[in-house]
């Protein structure tokens, strides 16, 4: 059985720490995103294989916003268009601030706990799933 919890972000907030709070305040222990839509008017991604993080400014709408959230840690990939359509995509970062609106629905999943461990392979943590 799936729980699940809709939110509204509101403008300046800075999306993952919402996303973070969140989990903390509402004891998240497996959480997913199921939906996402929005607006930001500052996006910070890291993009696939680099190191550094880009700050971009100006409008962005967000169409995807995917991965999974617990009190231990968020690991989430956005999607973003811009003015003229072109999308660009990756791992979000702090500094992704709502413009007008962050509408997020997330879903809870109930006898599993998602957790954040160092993985020797990769060098990132990385999601340890553990079934009550």
């Amino acid at each position: 059985m799936m729980n699940v919890l809709p939110i509204r972000l509101k403008p300046n907030q800075d999306l993952k720490l919402s996303l973070l709070e969140i989990a903390v305040t509402d004891q998240i222990q497996a959480g997913f995103i199921l939906t996402a839509v929005g607006s930001l008017q500052q996006a910070t991604v890291r993009f696939a294989g680099q190191e550094e993080s880009q700050c971009l400014r100006g409008r962005f709408e967000i169409v995807s916003l995917v991965g999974t959230l617990s009190i231990e840690g968020i690991h989430l990939h956005i999607a973003l268009a811009d003015a003229h359509g072109k999308t660009i995509g990756g791992h979000l970062q702090t500094g992704c601030i709502i413009y007008t609106t962050a509408e997020i629905v997330i879903g809870t999943v109930p006898g599993y706990i998602f957790k954040r461990t160092p993985d020797e392979e990769t060098g990132y943590l990385e999601l340890e799933i553990t079934q009550l």
